[in-house]
């Protein structure tokens, strides 16, 4: 198996690598349109919108906000469950986003120079990689694996709620409420943690369209085609 940093033979004459299979593709996309739809309802589950008028038994808006919100962390948290079970069962790549090799001196050191191409420092030496670079590894692993789980598990609490007690809801995430004190606390992290996912998902989409542009290695469409293309 190729190793992620090519930078042990930059001369090599290398076209393209296939690096991300259909699942994770698959997975990645699915993940992204149910956090669109998690992020907006979220926002209109946290702030309502205006009541409307007439008999409220003619109106189910809310209900199908929530229903929308619930639907899409049924996907989210399954999704998330195929996609550690490929990472067991898929290429080296697919494991990127749950082992962080903190504990290798090279890691560290392309890390560092990780910082110095993002900071467009002269002394920096851009480097090829066939998967995620160290940074981006970092990154993908406190939000992508750490985050949708800490939102998986903070949202199934909260649900656990309506559930009521003895649900397997409840039997399976019911200590988170204690756990953080009370139920408010416990919308209050899931809130603010959608937060740090959305300014995430910002510098994200920054750096994929950068590195398209600034390297000389795919980003964006080797998540489509999974292979990665080097233009030199």
């Amino acid at each position: 198996m190729l190793q992620n940093s090519l930078a042990a033979d930059p001369n090599r004459d290398l076209k393209s690598i296939y690096v991300y299979a259909a699942p994770v593709r698959i997975w990645h996309w699915v993940m992204t349109a149910a956090m669109i739809v998690l992020v907006t309802t979220g926002l209109l589950i946290a702030y309502p919108p205006p009541a409307v008028g007439g008999e409220a038994s003619e109106h189910f808006l809310f209900g199908y906000i929530r229903f929308a919100h619930f639907t899409a962390g049924y996907v989210l948290a399954i999704s998330w469950l195929v996609r550690v079970y490929w990472a067991i069962v898929g290429n080296d790549y697919t494991r990127q986003l749950f082992l962080v090799p903190v504990w290798s001196r090279a890691w560290w050191s392309e890390f560092g120079n990780d910082l110095k191409t993002y900071a467009f420092l002269p002394s920096a030496k851009p480097l090829r990689y066939a998967g995620h670079n160290p940074m981006a590894q970092l990154a993908m692993f406190f939000m992508a694996t750490l985050g949708s789980f800490f939102m998986i598990i903070t949202g199934f609490a909260m649900y656990s709620e309506g559930a009521g007690r003895g649900s397997w809801q409840d039997k399976l995430f019911g200590w988170v409420i204690p756990l953080f004190g009370q139920s408010q606390d416990v919308h209050t992290w899931h809130h603010l943690c959608m937060w740090l996912i959305v300014m995430f998902t910002i510098v994200h989409l920054y750096m994929v369209v950068r590195q398209e542009i600034t390297t000389k290695e795919s980003i964006l469409s080797t998540m489509i085609g999974g292979y990665r293309s080097f233009k030199d």
